[in-house]
């Protein structure tokens, strides 16, 4: 069955255009126009990816990544931001919150198209379902899990595939560049983009609670996962 996006845009002219570009791309879509209309949408059935603007009447967009990211049904949703070129803060703080990807308004369909089949490719279990475990912490990429110590870890999609990088890496440093491109899917990073990477790791290591200092950052290069 064809992966579903569900599209949380106000602006019917912007929603239309996406919903037209996804279904093109043999994607099906539901759609929401507010905060509320979206929470009904996912209580009804958890769709692949959700594509939501920022700029919501009411409940915007960054208070309704944490009220998905607080319900363990939607914790590990991949959610791309819609965001206004200008409202690098914004962009952060959707990031902290758990985002996994934003595309800038005005945007490219076509970008937009490529960011959502990175994010899905990425959420989905990888080819290597061999399991991975180090300094107490173990992956499983088959049922998409992370033990801590035994107990099981609440991660984005994002967090996960950069988690299973790191680990997979077997204590090599991977830069800002090589994990943007082997989880995000960027071939090239700007500033903005190079912070990803550290938002991304700080919440990670923040879930791990004490393995999170596992995670180590080399200076000026990027990190590495010590098992040891």
């Amino acid at each position: 069955m064809a992966p579903e996006v569900l599209v949380v845009e106000d602006e019917p002219d912007i929603q239309a255009l996406i919903v037209h570009h996804l279904t093109r791309d043999g994607f099906r879509c539901r759609t929401a126009a507010d905060g509320a209309e979206a929470l009904a949408r996912l209580r009804s059935g958890v769709p692949d990816l959700v594509v939501l603007d920022l700029m919501l009447p009411g409940m915007d967009g960054l208070e309704l990544t944490r009220r998905m990211r607080a319900e363990p049904a939607w914790a590990g949703l991949p959610i791309i931001m819609l965001t206004a070129k200008a409202d690098e803060v914004d962009r952060i703080v959707g990031l902290e919150l758990g985002a996994d990807d934003y595309v800038a308004k005005p945007f490219s369909p076509k970008e937009l198209m490529a960011r959502v089949r990175a994010v899905l490719r990425r959420a989905r279990p990888a080819d290597d379902a061999r399991a991975i475990s180090g300094g107490g912490v173990v992956l499983d990429p088959a049922r998409h899990r992370v033990t801590v110590a035994g107990v099981p870890s609440e991660l984005t999609a994002k967090e996960f595939y950069l988690l299973h990088a790191l680990m997979a890496a077997a204590g090599r440093v991977l830069t800002r560049e090589v994990l943007l491109n082997r989880v995000w899917g960027y071939a090239h990073a700007d500033t903005i983009e190079s912070r990803t990477v550290d938002v991304h790791v700080r919440r990670l290591r923040a879930k791990l609670g004490a393995a999170g200092r596992r995670i180590a950052t080399v200076k000026s290069v990027g990190y590495r996962f010590e098992s040891e």
